[in-house]
């Protein structure tokens, strides 16, 4: 795929996509299969959501990603780490007894043990909607009984 269709694509889809607020912060660039975005948005979410979209897209072999979440939209971490907890505790996937949330300056921290990987990834998925989030460490451990257990 051409340059200009492969930036031209990638425009498209993130004009398309619900989580992107501000499609048009977003600059694309494409060389030799690597593309780089770079601007500023306002959300970890978004910023998954853009890299993803990129990497989908016919001709793309790797992804630069030079986004940031622009400080001045960001909420002050008590709050972002009530809304973490309240997501935790809505999703019956996830076990929010055994799941604790720090947050400092944006970057969430999501702490406990699990049974299994998909109720990590299930906690994972929930704080990444939250708005504020900058980034996020998962440090949840995955403890398993064995086989038989």
């Amino acid at each position: 795929m051409p340059n200009a269709t492969i930036v031209d694509a990638i425009r498209a889809r993130l004009e398309d996509d619900p989580h992107i607020s501000q499609p048009i912060a977003i600059a694309v660039a494409e060389r030799n299969g690597t593309v780089t975005l770079k601007g500023t948005i306002t959300g970890f979410r978004q910023r998954h959501a853009a890299v993803e979209i990129a990497k989908r897209t016919a001709g793309v072999h790797s992804v630069e990603d030079e986004l940031k979440v622009d400080p001045r939209y960001r909420y002050t971490d008590d709050s972002i780490r009530g809304v973490a907890l309240q997501a935790l505790m809505n999703d019956e996937a996830v076990p929010a007894d055994r799941i604790d949330v720090h947050v400092s300056n944006g970057w969430l921290t999501l702490h406990g043990s699990v049974d299994h990987q998909r109720q990590s990834d299930a906690a994972f998925a929930e704080v990444s909607a939250v708005p504020g989030v900058g980034g996020i460490t998962n440090e949840i451990k995955v403890i398993t009984a064995g086989l038989d257990g």
